[in-house]
């Protein structure tokens, strides 16, 4: 599979990388995996699978830091969009390691090619684009990101599904 837009090169926005799979689980050797599971285990002060404020509060407690404010407890339990089980977890770190941008960054690189709001960028134009503007793509980036892209039958990039494909994983690559 192929991981879009991961960061900058050279003041590009897009980046091309080969994944192997959208499994978070597939991220990580299995030794890592396990350094993550203790990791989350320290961190899961009452063991109910769930990282919450509370649980952050007496980990730093644990560390010597007393004052911690609450605001930078819930910023970081927002970056999981929700419960912070073990492979929310997992997916976090992943994503900090892989450097994926998230997907509204992602959505917003798009807003430029898509003045009218559709969701939609031409595909022809988009490549010329990419291999004429700025750090310019080699017909072979672009081919590959257009492997991944959903395109309709008349040549347009749903940018949006492409976007929840590179941060979620292509469900169909998973069956």
């Amino acid at each position: 599979r192929i991981d879009v837009f991961s960061g900058t090169r050279n003041k590009r926005t897009f980046i091309f990388r080969q994944k192997s799979s959208s499994n978070v689980f597939s991220m990580f050797e299995q030794s890592q995996i396990q350094e993550f599971k203790e990791a989350f285990g320290c961190i899961d002060q009452d063991r109910d699978g769930v990282i919450k404020k509370q649980d952050l509060k007496e980990t730093y407690a644990q560390l010597g830091k007393l004052n911690v404010k609450d605001e930078e407890l819930d910023e970081m339990l927002n970056e999981g969009k929700g419960p912070i089980n073990f492979t929310v977890f997992l997916a976090l770190f992943g994503e900090k390691l892989n450097g994926t941008d998230p997907e509204d960054t992602i959505l917003a690189a798009f807003k430029p090619f898509d003045p009218n709001g559709t969701g939609f960028v031409n595909k022809d134009e988009f490549r010329r684009l990419l291999m004429n503007q700025a750090d310019k793509f080699t017909a072979e980036e672009v081919d590959q990101a257009f492997a991944l892209a959903p395109i309709d039958p008349t040549g347009n990039i749903d940018y949006k599904s492409l976007c929840y494909i590179i941060t979620h994983g292509d469900e169909k690559e998973e069956s």
